[in-house]
């Protein structure tokens, strides 16, 4: 059969509307169904922007692309402020955030930063993966917010100074030192009749530059990347608080997901928190013999005195009444009496 030219160009023609009118649909089927922002405050190299980047990747293979999670770490959406409201509204769908600023909305999550209270990573997942850590939990789904069952780690602090190394609790006696602005930071070194000072974590450097504190209190990680090692000279490892990020989520985004993709998306969150934790603990020891390369000294002072020191200035008894019989009981039940 010949095939004339006007037959063959309609032929030609239906052949390229039909391509054009399907394209939008393919588009389509390769879309993510729900598209969600995790939005964080730290580095992307941080181990848990490195893990959580395999979250994603993960969660979106297993839900066959149905759910894509973009990550938007080093503050890019805004302030821990900013953040924690934008999670409320739905600005973004899920948010990291330490426990020591959720309490300025649910106060429970401050317990795990009570002083000395934790003598090593033992204790701290015996707490936060039990009972504690359920309780603290449901008070924050009583704030109309979603968190993940693992907490992720944000690590021990602990403490530097230019003059000193605190060896025992009367180091601290007189010492000028810098914490963020919290009411807990600011009661616990009262109790130790330290002189803490409320600077922005920006003006650091230059306060310890100037003189301005002696000292201050940080994760040895952080310790590193902020080189405050260049204007201090010891670094005590009083291990005196521990702190963690809870992974939270948007009620309402969160139940637009069908139950089979929350449990998606949960068991690789959780499973990304559990390998986060133990990135944190290898880099905490490269770090340390890194600042000890570069003229930090470091000594390890006996935790026990402090936490005497705070029972007898009745700094525990102070925040059990803050905290609650229950939160404290739990507290204590893994860690010890304290008060």
């Amino acid at each position: 059969m010949r095939v004339s030219r006007r037959t063959l160009l309609k032929t030609s023609a239906a052949a390229t509307l039909a391509g054009t009118v399907g394209m939008p649909f393919i588009a389509r089927a390769q879309q993510a169904e729900f598209s969600y922002k995790f939005a964080n405050n730290l580095p992307d190299s941080h181990p848990l922007n490195v893990r959580a980047r395999e979250m994603a990747a993960a969660v979106k293979t297993e839900t066959g692309g149905r759910v894509d999670i973009q990550i938007f770490p080093s503050s890019q959406l805004g302030s821990d402020t900013d953040m924690l409201s934008q999670i409320r509204s739905g600005g973004v769908e899920f948010f990291t955030l330490s426990g020591l600023i959720l309490a300025t909305l649910v106060p429970a999550t401050s317990i795990n930063g009570i002083g000395f209270a934790f003598p090593d990573y033992a204790t701290v997942w015996r707490a936060m993966d039990g009972e504690l850590g359920a309780h603290i939990r449901a008070e924050i789904s009583k704030a109309n917010l979603v968190v993940m069952d693992k907490i992720w780690d944000n690590g021990f602090r602990q403490t530097t100074s230019s003059t000193k190394p605190i060896n025992e609790p009367d180091d601290f006696k007189g010492f000028k030192i810098r914490v963020p602005v919290s009411p807990l930071w600011t009661s616990m070194f009262k109790a130790l009749d330290a002189a803490p000072a409320s600077i922005n974590f920006s003006e650091v450097y230059s306060a310890l530059q100037t003189k301005v504190v002696e000292g201050q209190e940080n994760p040895l990680a952080l310790i590193s990347t902020a080189k405050l090692y260049e204007v201090q000279k010891y670094c005590s490892l009083t291990n005196h608080m521990w702190d963690g990020f809870w992974f939270l989520a948007n009620r309402r985004a969160w139940e637009r997901l069908p139950e089979d993709l929350r449990a998606i998306v949960a068991k690789n969150i959780n499973a990304a928190a559990m390998n986060q934790r133990e990135d944190t603990a290898k880099l905490n020891a490269s770090v340390r013999d890194d600042l000890t390369a570069k003229g930090l000294i470091f000594n390890q002072p006996d935790v026990a005195l402090f936490r005497d020191k705070l029972r007898k200035a009745g700094f525990y008894a102070e925040w059990k009444g803050k905290y609650g019989d229950q939160a404290w009981s739990l507290l204590e039940k893994a860690v010890g009496t304290l008060t």
